[in-house]
């Protein structure tokens, strides 16, 4: 067997396994986490599935405050599935899991 062939193995070898390892951790992991969620004002969905950091920055200007702070509830948001209102602007802004 050449030495490219048996690099080649090897290589394929070790995402195999590294494949077979990681399947019980996602696995494990049944939530909704996905990275997106939307965007309330008021009864008014203004942004759907976005990117948690896109999401954040628009609900800060519509608030006006700083987006550190809200990107925290977004990210909290896309992991527990539980809706934060970032204030009560315009009728409150919220931030909701996508479906």
């Amino acid at each position: 067997m050449s030495r490219v062939k048996k690099v080649f193995a090897v290589a394929c070898s070790s995402v195999m396994l590294a494949g077979v390892a990681a399947s019980p951790a996602a696995a494990a992991n049944n939530n909704q986490q996905d990275g997106l969620v939307n965007v309330f004002v008021g009864d008014v969905s203004v942004l759907n599935d976005a990117n948690v950091a896109v999401a954040a920055k628009l609900a800060a200007q519509v608030c006006g405050v700083k987006v550190g702070p809200v990107a925290v509830l977004a990210t909290q948001v896309d992991k527990s599935g539980a809706t934060q209102t970032v204030c009560n602007e315009a009728g409150g802004v919220e931030i909701r899991q996508n479906q």
